[in-house]
């Protein structure tokens, strides 16, 4: 797992180093790679080269490139997850706006950088699941960026995934529901990995499904365990009946 931290100040930047040192020695069998910036604009310059790496820590008020000029870069180029620390509280709401995961103010204590970094990890570890089914990694998990920070959650929790006014609503099994906060992606971006797993159908704009927990299926609706009755849309009707047969008949093999 690659991480790069950026501070203008390179006092700042050795904090960061040491923090991010104690909270790797909780983690001997993992495997990471650091590398520091003081320089913004040089470490604008990699990613607009698209040489990326998993996590950054990211200092906000700096020369030339600021942590939102990097953030919103990055934000454009990949999947990569966001720290940011500063001086200032003053552009929390911008922070968010880059789909940051956590927002450290300086001089941060060692258990909340930590629980940062727990946050930014599961996320990356979700995402490197979804895409490559490592068995490191366990069980597939959805991230999910709320306003409260990343919350990642088993596929096999997931009820359906509902998409509204941009806002994601995941209803899980035990009749909990997690919201995102406003999606800046597309819906079809947003489900692009999870959408890969049998188990989930899309039934809708803005409906997805786990067909594991699905009642009963006719032509215009699922209705869901939970008890909710989801709308199939009439261009996905037959796809979806195929895909929920396939699903049923693979269960009995």
């Amino acid at each position: 797992m690659k991480i790069v931290i950026c501070d203008d100040s390179r006092e700042d930047l050795k904090k960061v180093e040491n923090l991010l040192a104690g909270y790797m020695r909780t983690f001997p069998g993992e495997k990471f790679a650091v590398e520091k910036f003081s320089d913004a604009s040089a470490l604008y310059d990699r990613i607009s080269r698209n040489d990326l790496a998993d996590i950054y820590i990211l200092d906000m008020i700096m020369p030339e490139k600021s942590g939102i000029d990097l953030g919103s870069l990055l934000d454009k180029v990949g999947k990569s997850v966001i720290v940011y620390i500063t001086s200032s509280d003053d552009f929390a709401l911008e922070a968010y706006g880059v789909h940051a995961v956590r927002y450290l103010v300086k001089p941060v204590r060692e258990e909340i950088f930590f629980e940062a970094m727990d946050y930014a990890v599961s996320y990356v570890k979700a995402v490197w699941n979804s895409l490559h089914g490592e068995a490191s990694y366990r069980e597939a998990r959805y991230p999910v960026k709320t306003k409260d920070g990343l919350v990642s959650v088993l596929y096999s929790d997931i009820e359906y995934i509902e998409n509204a006014s941009r806002i994601l609503d995941i209803h899980l099994t035990d009749g909990s529901s997690i919201k995102s906060i406003f999606i800046r992606k597309s819906f079809d971006e947003e489900i692009r990995e999870i959408v890969k797993d049998r188990n989930f159908a899309r039934v809708h704009k803005s409906f997805l499904i786990n067909m594991n927990h699905i009642r009963r299926l006719t032509q215009d609706s699922c209705f869901m365990e939970g008890g909710r009755n989801i709308p199939v849309s009439k261009t996905r009707a037959a796809e979806v009946k195929k895909e929920y047969l396939l699903f049923v008949s693979e269960q009995y093999r």
